[in-house]
């Protein structure tokens, strides 16, 4: 899908980017910060972005009022506050943060892009698989850092593992098991939305339109018009793990059996199993999303031992070797790695170098994630490239 310049744009296009470009940052200068999307998930990033460097955050786009006042609150009052993200890309900022529904995220980047700012952009970095080459050549035409919102890249004991894992330390992998639950189920409320607060129309954006929902609005992840469900939410990670360490993105052959057995006012499934066939190995992932117990990680699945890997730490489980001496390596994080990828990020701005997560990894994780939705949507199977 292509996104044609408006008169905004194009406004922004030619009369910022020569300001954006040209300001030199020392290095103890606070980053000027737009932010894009104010929800939950941005209060972490900014959590995290208090703690890895000096930022300042300058402006606020959100089309729910609460939101933005309540990131106005968080600035002491400095930050402008818009409901057209358009207007924030017209401020005097070194880098933006994206945080929006998934539908919004090519949209947003490429005006970012083009208005000469810097992107912090949350997973996944597309909605549909078409966008990938569009923010690609985006982010290299103008010449910008983006950073895609996969932080397990800059997190210090995946970094290890991912080492291990290529430096042959459990022998070949020919099978990779990934695996991610979540519960949705009732318990966490959220508060009443008013909808006199709330631009719902700029909200859907190129989405058909329809109605307000509170169950869309709170949990958009799970229609196709704005998310794409665990294989574009959670998947996305993992998977992107799975690439770093084994050196391949694109799938050969995907198969995707899922169904909504407990959230049947959804469009995703809840309940998922996929299986991704890459040259020389397989992936397995498999997740549901009224079942929290064990979490998430990834199990590369060695000719001479398992590596066990999550957000807390990793093990490497040696064959032929008793239970009481496994695992035989052993590292926990020590700290929540969106802290050391916010932190690549700020870097990269003042040295202009490549950052850990760069847009061609991050297209290439949404990319497998929309194929298995694909899948799901057809027949249940797909190859890929699909024969002509």
């Amino acid at each position: 899908m292509r996104y044609p310049p408006n008169r905004r744009t194009f406004l922004i296009a030619t009369g910022v980017t020569a300001l954006a470009s040209t300001r030199v940052l020392g290095a103890n200068d606070a980053l000027r910060i737009g932010v894009i999307g104010a929800g939950g998930r941005m209060n972490n990033l900014l959590d995290a972005a208090d703690k890895a460097g000096n930022v300042q955050i300058a402006a606020v786009s959100d089309v729910y009022g609460p939101r933005r006042d309540a990131i106005k609150e968080r600035s002491k009052g400095l930050a402008t506050t818009h409901g057209d993200y358009r207007e924030v890309l017209q401020q005097p900022l070194d880098a933006v943060f994206i945080s929006s529904p998934d539908h919004w995220h090519v949209p947003m980047a490429l005006d970012a892009l083009a208005a000469g700012k810097d992107v912090y952009l949350e997973k996944p970095v597309t909605h549909a698989i078409e966008e990938g080459a569009a923010l690609i050549a985006a982010v290299r035409s103008n010449k910008r850092i983006l950073q895609c919102g996969m932080q397990q890249r800059s997190w210090s004991h995946f970094r290890d593992a991912v080492d291990l894992i290529q430096g042959g330390s459990i022998g070949r992998v020919p099978q990779v098991r990934t695996y991610w639950w979540q519960n949705y189920q009732p318990g966490s409320s959220h508060k009443p939305v008013d909808t006199q607060a709330l631009d719902w129309k700029q909200w859907l954006g190129n989405a058909p339109a329809q109605p307000f929902s509170e169950e869309k609005f709170y949990r958009w992840r799970w229609f196709w018009n704005f998310g794409g469900g665990a294989m574009t939410d959670l998947c996305t990670h993992w998977i992107d793990v799975v690439h770093w360490a084994m050196k391949a993105d694109t799938p050969r052959q995907v198969h995707m059996l899922g169904d909504k057995y407990v959230f049947e006012q959804w469009d995703c499934p809840d309940t998922v199993q996929a299986a991704f066939r890459y040259p020389g190995f397989d992936v397995i992932y498999e997740g549901m999303m009224a079942s929290s117990i064990d979490d998430g990680g990834l199990e590369f699945r060695g000719t001479e031992g398992t590596l066990k890997l999550n957000r807390s730490g990793f093990g490497i489980y040696r064959e032929g070797v008793g239970a009481k001496e496994n695992p035989v390596v052993k590292a926990d994080s020590f700290r929540d790695g969106t802290i050391s990828h916010m932190q690549n990020f700020f870097d990269c701005i003042k040295s202009r170098k490549e950052p850990n997560a760069p847009v061609e990894t991050g297209v290439a994780a949404a990319r497998t994630g929309q194929i298995a939705n694909l899948a799901y949507q057809r027949t249940g199977q797909i190859s890929w490239p699909p024969k002509s």
